[in-house]
Protein backbone atom coordinates (compact mmCIF):
# COMPACT_ATOMS: atom_id res chain seq x y z
CA UNK A 1 0.00 0.00 0.00
CA UNK A 2 1.20 3.78 -0.85
CA UNK A 3 2.01 5.54 1.97
CA UNK A 4 0.47 8.90 1.98
CA UNK A 5 3.40 10.53 0.29
CA UNK A 6 3.31 8.70 -1.95
CA UNK A 7 -0.57 9.41 -2.75
CA UNK A 8 0.18 12.91 -3.07
CA UNK A 9 3.13 12.67 -5.59
CA UNK A 10 0.96 10.68 -7.47
CA UNK A 11 -1.26 13.50 -7.17
CA UNK A 12 1.61 16.16 -8.50
CA UNK A 13 2.54 13.53 -11.11
CA UNK A 14 -0.56 13.54 -12.63
CA UNK A 15 -1.15 17.06 -12.22
CA UNK A 16 1.74 18.04 -14.02
CA UNK A 17 1.48 15.53 -16.75
CA UNK A 18 -1.40 17.43 -17.96
CA UNK A 19 -0.43 21.13 -17.55
CA UNK A 20 3.30 21.57 -18.50
CA UNK A 21 4.28 24.70 -20.35
CA UNK A 22 3.62 25.37 -24.41
CA UNK A 23 5.22 27.57 -26.50
CA UNK A 24 1.96 28.11 -29.28
CA UNK A 25 3.58 29.90 -32.50
CA UNK A 26 2.30 33.55 -33.40
CA UNK A 27 0.48 33.86 -36.14
CA UNK A 28 1.03 36.14 -39.18
CA UNK A 29 -0.48 39.42 -39.36
CA UNK A 30 -3.53 39.58 -41.85
CA UNK A 31 -2.76 42.12 -44.85
CA UNK A 32 -6.39 43.25 -44.24
CA UNK A 33 -8.40 43.84 -41.31
CA UNK A 34 -11.13 41.42 -40.93
CA UNK A 35 -14.57 41.98 -39.54
CA UNK A 36 -13.72 40.64 -35.48
CA UNK A 37 -14.76 37.88 -33.95
CA UNK A 38 -16.04 37.45 -30.19
CA UNK A 39 -13.79 35.01 -28.88
CA UNK A 40 -15.48 33.23 -25.87
CA UNK A 41 -13.88 33.77 -22.48
CA UNK A 42 -12.71 30.65 -20.87
CA UNK A 43 -14.49 29.94 -17.72
CA UNK A 44 -12.06 30.34 -14.44
CA UNK A 45 -12.35 28.33 -11.83
CA UNK A 46 -10.46 28.63 -8.02
CA UNK A 47 -8.71 26.15 -6.20
CA UNK A 48 -11.98 25.79 -3.76
CA UNK A 49 -14.46 25.57 -6.82
CA UNK A 50 -12.31 22.83 -8.43
CA UNK A 51 -11.92 21.19 -4.35
CA UNK A 52 -15.73 21.26 -4.28
CA UNK A 53 -15.66 19.20 -8.11
CA UNK A 54 -13.32 16.89 -6.63
CA UNK A 55 -15.15 16.03 -3.32
CA UNK A 56 -18.68 15.61 -5.13
CA UNK A 57 -16.75 12.64 -7.45
CA UNK A 58 -16.70 8.61 -6.50
CA UNK A 59 -14.82 5.73 -7.07
CA UNK A 60 -15.63 2.66 -9.03
CA UNK A 61 -17.05 0.96 -5.49
CA UNK A 62 -19.14 4.38 -5.19
CA UNK A 63 -16.78 6.05 -2.45
CA UNK A 64 -16.64 9.53 -2.01
CA UNK A 65 -12.92 10.92 -2.57
CA UNK A 66 -11.20 12.37 -0.24
CA UNK A 67 -9.72 15.72 -1.15
CA UNK A 68 -6.20 16.13 -0.83
CA UNK A 69 -5.53 19.70 1.17
CA UNK A 70 -3.73 22.00 -1.47
CA UNK A 71 -0.71 22.09 0.70
CA UNK A 72 0.17 18.69 0.85
CA UNK A 73 0.07 19.11 -3.44
CA UNK A 74 2.09 22.22 -3.19
CA UNK A 75 4.67 20.37 -0.86
CA UNK A 76 4.62 17.74 -3.09
CA UNK A 77 5.01 19.78 -6.79
CA UNK A 78 8.37 20.71 -4.62
CA UNK A 79 9.19 17.37 -4.10
CA UNK A 80 8.93 16.44 -7.39
CA UNK A 81 11.17 19.43 -8.72
CA UNK A 82 14.09 18.28 -6.36
CA UNK A 83 13.70 14.70 -7.11
CA UNK A 84 14.34 15.53 -11.22
CA UNK A 85 17.21 17.85 -10.10
CA UNK A 86 19.04 14.82 -9.02
CA UNK A 87 17.92 12.22 -10.85
CA UNK A 88 19.51 10.72 -13.71
CA UNK A 89 16.41 9.71 -16.99
CA UNK A 90 17.56 7.79 -19.37
CA UNK A 91 17.26 7.94 -22.16
CA UNK A 92 17.50 11.92 -22.32
CA UNK A 93 14.27 12.61 -24.36
CA UNK A 94 12.69 10.85 -21.30
CA UNK A 95 14.53 13.42 -19.03
CA UNK A 96 13.24 16.26 -21.41
CA UNK A 97 9.70 15.33 -20.92
CA UNK A 98 10.18 14.77 -17.40
CA UNK A 99 11.45 17.80 -16.95
CA UNK A 100 9.34 19.69 -18.71
CA UNK A 101 5.78 17.65 -17.30
CA UNK A 102 7.17 19.18 -13.21
CA UNK A 103 6.24 22.94 -14.65
CA UNK A 104 2.53 23.51 -13.36
CA UNK A 105 2.11 26.79 -15.42
CA UNK A 106 1.69 30.01 -13.95
CA UNK A 107 -1.78 31.21 -12.55
CA UNK A 108 -3.06 27.82 -12.55
CA UNK A 109 -5.41 26.37 -10.46
CA UNK A 110 -5.54 22.75 -9.13
CA UNK A 111 -6.99 20.65 -6.92
CA UNK A 112 -7.23 16.81 -6.38
CA UNK A 113 -8.49 13.76 -4.66
CA UNK A 114 -8.07 10.31 -3.85
CA UNK A 115 -9.78 7.12 -3.02
CA UNK A 116 -7.52 3.97 -1.59
CA UNK A 117 -9.15 0.55 -1.82
CA UNK A 118 -8.12 -2.22 1.16
CA UNK A 119 -9.33 -4.77 -1.33
CA UNK A 120 -7.03 -4.65 -4.53
CA UNK A 121 -4.40 -2.84 -2.62
CA UNK A 122 -4.61 0.49 -4.94
CA UNK A 123 -4.58 4.22 -4.98
CA UNK A 124 -7.52 5.97 -7.07
CA UNK A 125 -6.23 9.84 -7.75
CA UNK A 126 -7.86 12.10 -9.70
CA UNK A 127 -6.47 15.98 -10.35
CA UNK A 128 -8.34 18.72 -12.08
CA UNK A 129 -6.23 21.86 -12.96
CA UNK A 130 -7.60 25.22 -15.16
CA UNK A 131 -5.19 27.46 -16.65
CA UNK A 132 -5.77 30.94 -18.28
CA UNK A 133 -4.78 29.75 -22.02
CA UNK A 134 -6.38 26.85 -23.45
CA UNK A 135 -3.49 26.02 -26.02
CA UNK A 136 -1.40 25.36 -22.79
CA UNK A 137 -3.22 22.39 -22.03
CA UNK A 138 -3.73 21.47 -25.51
CA UNK A 139 -0.05 21.51 -26.63
CA UNK A 140 1.46 20.05 -23.60
CA UNK A 141 -1.05 17.12 -23.65
CA UNK A 142 0.16 16.55 -27.78
CA UNK A 143 3.73 16.16 -26.44
CA UNK A 144 2.53 13.73 -23.72
CA UNK A 145 1.40 11.60 -26.71
CA UNK A 146 3.77 12.12 -28.76
CA UNK A 147 6.96 11.02 -26.53
CA UNK A 148 5.26 7.91 -25.43
CA UNK A 149 6.64 5.90 -28.46
CA UNK A 150 10.20 7.43 -27.53
CA UNK A 151 9.57 6.61 -24.05
CA UNK A 152 8.47 3.19 -23.99
CA UNK A 153 11.01 1.84 -21.84
CA UNK A 154 13.20 4.07 -19.72
CA UNK A 155 15.40 4.64 -16.36
CA UNK A 156 15.56 7.10 -12.98
CA UNK A 157 18.22 6.84 -11.16
CA UNK A 158 18.29 8.90 -7.79
CA UNK A 159 19.41 8.46 -4.33
CA UNK A 160 21.55 5.36 -5.20
CA UNK A 161 18.14 3.52 -6.22
CA UNK A 162 17.34 2.44 -9.77
CA UNK A 163 13.50 2.02 -11.75
CA UNK A 164 12.76 0.72 -14.65
CA UNK A 165 9.77 1.94 -16.40
CA UNK A 166 7.66 0.24 -19.02
CA UNK A 167 5.12 2.59 -20.65
CA UNK A 168 2.07 1.58 -23.17
CA UNK A 169 -0.17 3.81 -24.99
CA UNK A 170 -3.51 2.98 -24.71
CA UNK A 171 -6.80 4.07 -27.13
CA UNK A 172 -8.38 5.68 -24.37
CA UNK A 173 -11.10 8.64 -25.39
CA UNK A 174 -12.86 10.94 -23.07
CA UNK A 175 -15.68 13.54 -23.80
CA UNK A 176 -12.36 16.42 -24.00
CA UNK A 177 -11.16 18.07 -27.18
CA UNK A 178 -7.68 15.38 -26.46
CA UNK A 179 -7.49 12.68 -25.05
CA UNK A 180 -4.60 10.28 -24.05
CA UNK A 181 -4.22 7.13 -21.87
CA UNK A 182 -1.48 4.90 -21.08
CA UNK A 183 -0.56 1.85 -18.67
CA UNK A 184 2.75 2.29 -17.12
CA UNK A 185 4.38 -0.68 -15.11
CA UNK A 186 8.03 0.25 -12.95
CA UNK A 187 10.46 -2.55 -11.31
CA UNK A 188 10.99 -1.40 -8.09
CA UNK A 189 14.72 -1.44 -6.51
CA UNK A 190 13.19 -4.46 -4.14
CA UNK A 191 12.23 -5.98 -7.42
CA UNK A 192 8.74 -5.65 -6.82
CA UNK A 193 6.36 -4.51 -9.80
CA UNK A 194 4.20 -1.14 -9.22
CA UNK A 195 1.94 -0.18 -12.46
CA UNK A 196 -0.17 2.90 -13.16
CA UNK A 197 -3.32 3.38 -15.54
CA UNK A 198 -3.46 7.01 -16.47
CA UNK A 199 -6.01 8.93 -18.37
CA UNK A 200 -5.92 12.51 -19.08
CA UNK A 201 -8.71 14.88 -21.06
CA UNK A 202 -8.19 18.68 -21.62
CA UNK A 203 -11.51 20.12 -23.01
CA UNK A 204 -10.31 24.63 -23.46
CA UNK A 205 -8.55 25.71 -20.69
CA UNK A 206 -9.60 22.34 -18.00
CA UNK A 207 -8.01 19.04 -17.70
CA UNK A 208 -8.08 16.48 -15.72
CA UNK A 209 -6.32 13.05 -15.00
CA UNK A 210 -7.05 9.94 -13.21
CA UNK A 211 -4.52 7.33 -12.44
CA UNK A 212 -4.75 4.08 -10.72
CA UNK A 213 -1.74 2.79 -9.14
CA UNK A 214 -1.23 -0.91 -7.47
CA UNK A 215 0.60 -4.21 -8.13
CA UNK A 216 -2.19 -5.58 -10.04
CA UNK A 217 -4.42 -2.99 -11.94
CA UNK A 218 -4.68 -3.13 -15.92
CA UNK A 219 -6.35 -1.83 -18.61
CA UNK A 220 -9.46 -3.08 -17.55
CA UNK A 221 -10.00 -0.13 -15.32
CA UNK A 222 -9.94 2.16 -17.99
CA UNK A 223 -13.16 2.77 -18.10
CA UNK A 224 -13.60 4.09 -14.40
CA UNK A 225 -10.75 6.64 -14.99
CA UNK A 226 -12.38 7.51 -17.84
CA UNK A 227 -15.86 8.18 -15.50
CA UNK A 228 -14.02 10.46 -13.62
CA UNK A 229 -12.30 12.46 -16.16
CA UNK A 230 -15.73 12.97 -17.79
CA UNK A 231 -17.27 14.26 -14.56
CA UNK A 232 -14.31 16.90 -13.86
CA UNK A 233 -14.41 18.08 -17.63
CA UNK A 234 -18.27 18.57 -17.84
CA UNK A 235 -18.44 21.14 -14.96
Amino acid sequence: MLAPLGIVFAAVLALTGCGGPSNPGTAAAPSSTPTPTPTPTPKTYTNEELASIVAQLKDDQGKPLTVIPAAQIDQGIIAAKQMLKSAVITPPACAALANNNAQVPEGATYAAGQSISAADKSVTVITALAVKDPTVLGGQTKKSSDALAQCSTFTIEAGGQKVTTQTQPLPEKTSGDQSVGMLMTQVLPSGQKATTLTVTGVKGNLGATAIKTGATVTPDSAAELVKLVDAVLGQ
